[in-house]
C-alpha cells in the first residue's frame, strides 16, 4: 500500500526539519518542503501531494492562508494548518481556505498522525463526491441548458426546470429542493447549490435557505413569505440588505 505523500510548508527551518523527521517516523513520504508560500503553490502543482501541512504565519509575500486557498480551490488538495496561534480571530481568518484541520504548535507525533489521517479521509471523501458529480455531468450533460438542472434522485438524473424550484433547504449533508408539487433530497452543500443556481433568479437568504426571488410574496417580520402564504422562511441578518436591494420597491 502506497504511503501518503505530504508537502510541508513551514518557514522555521528547525521546525520544518523536525516535522520532516516525524513524518518519516510515522511512515509518510515527503512530497516536498519549503518555507515560502509561492513556492508551496508551485510544488503542489508539480508534485500533486496527497496533503499539505501549511504554517498559517509565513514570512513571505503570500500568506499561508492565501497559498492554502489557491491549493484547495484550484487543485483540490487537502490542507491542514500548522499554527502557534489558537485564538478565535486567527482560526476565523483561516476558515476562508477551507482547511481540513488545525495543528497547534508544539504538537506530539500522535496529534500529527491523527490530524493527518482525518484530513486524508475527508479529502478522499471529497474526491469521491467530485468524481460522482463529474460522472453525473458526463452522463447527462448533453441535455443541459441554461433553463434546466439535473438533480440526482434515487439513482436517476432528473431534469428539472429552474422555474419549477421554489426554494432549497439545507439538511445537514443534504439539501431539499422544494418544487410546487414535489421535492428532491440531494447530497451536497449549500455553497455548491448556491453556485449552481442562476443569480438572476435565486438568492441565498439564510445559511440554510435559498429562494427563488419571483416566488416571494412578502417580507414580514424578518421572514420571507412565499406565494400562497403557506411557507415562511427566515432571513439571516447578513442577507437582509442585499435581499431588499434586489426586490423592486415603490
Amino acid at each position: 500500500m502506497n504511503q501518503a505523500r505530504i508537502l510541508v510548508v513551514e518557514d522555521e527551518a528547525l521546525i520544518r526539519k523536525d516535522i520532516e523527521r516525524s513524518l518519516a517516523l510515522l511512515g509518510y513520504d515527503l512530497a516536498g518542503s519549503t518555507g515560502d508560500a509561492e513556492e508551496a503553490v508551485h510544488l503542489a502543482m508539480e508534485q500533486r501531494p496527497d496533503m499539505v501541512l501549511m504554517d498559517i504565519r509565513l514570512r513571505s509575500a503570500m500568506t499561508g492562508i492565501e497559498a492554502a486557498k489557491v491549493i484547495r480551490t484550484s487543485m483540490g488538495i487537502p490542507v491542514v494548518f500548522l499554527t502557534a496561534f489558537s485564538e478565535d480571530s486567527t482560526l476565523h481568518e483561516a476558515k476562508v481556505a477551507e482547511p481540513l484541520g488545525y495543528i497547534v504548535k508544539p504538537f506530539t507525533e500522535a496529534a500529527l498522525r491523527s490530524n493527518i489521517e482525518i484530513a486524508l479521509f475527508k479529502g478522499g471523501e471529497e474526491v469521491k463526491l467530485r468524481m460522482e458529480r463529474d460522472r453525473l455531468m458526463r452522463s447527462v450533460g448533453k441535455g443541459q441548458d441554461e433553463e434546466h438542472v439535473f438533480i440526482k434522485h434515487k439513482g436517476r438524473a432528473v431534469r428539472v426546470a429552474y422555474r419549477e424550484i421554489e426554494h432549497i433547504e439545507a439538511l445537514k449533508d443534504y439539501a431539499s429542493f422544494h418544487l410546487k408539487d414535489r421535492r428532491y433530497v440531494v447530497h451536497g452543500t449549500m455553497q455548491e447549490f448556491e453556485a449552481m443556481m442562476p443569480t438572476r433568479d435565486f438568492m441565498r437568504i439564510h445559511r440554510s435557505h435559498i429562494v427563488r426571488l419571483d416566488r416571494i410574496q412578502s417580507i414580514d417580520d424578518g421572514d420571507v413569505v412565499l406565494e400562497g402564504g403557506a411557507k415562511r422562511i427566515p432571513i439571516g441578518r447578513t442577507y437582509m440588505s442585499r435581499l431588499l436591494a434586489l426586490i423592486p420597491q415603490v
